[in-house]
């Protein structure tokens, strides 16, 4: 069975944030589980990271960071297609506004950017969450990816 946890720092405080991410988890709960994990903000990264942590102990870990590594949408949805046949709970990391700390981004299995540009943590929620839907998309070859 298909298991992810978006494990992230803080909650989406604008209402059209939390609309959009409810619709792609409602999208995605056809494929399997999809958890949403907040944490709650703390005064330096070194606190956010234990908490991190302790949440992504189990499975593959992908840290969202700019220094990480970026693939097409279509090499995404073949990644977790092969993780999720091996049977793979993934976790994916979304840090607060100020990162990640190192030590969250030396545990993870893999490190993902999605571009060079800098996105505001709360709408990069919004952008995993449609993009793992459209992997889902992709690996059915619906046409929803063109």
């Amino acid at each position: 069975m298909v298991k992810i946890n978006i494990i992230c720092v803080g909650k989406l405080k604008e209402s059209y944030l939390s609309q959009a991410a409810d619709e792609y988890l409602k999208r995605l709960s056809r494929f399997g589980s999809v958890k949403v994990i907040e944490l709650a903000e703390k005064q330096t990264l070194g606190e956010e990271a234990e908490g991190i942590l302790r949440a992504s102990k189990e499975g593959y870990t992908v840290a969202l960071a700019v220094e990480g590594k970026q693939m097409s949408s279509e090499n995404f949805a073949k990644k977790l297609k092969m993780l999720f046949d091996r049977g793979e709970t993934v976790n994916f990391l979304i840090g607060s506004s100020t990162g990640l700390d190192d030590s969250v981004k030396k545990s993870a299995n893999e490190l993902l950017s999605f571009s060079e540009m800098t996105f505001p943590h709360q709408l990069m929620r919004v952008i995993l969450l449609e993009q793992i839907y459209r992997a889902f998309m992709i690996n059915s070859n619906s046409t929803y990816h063109k």
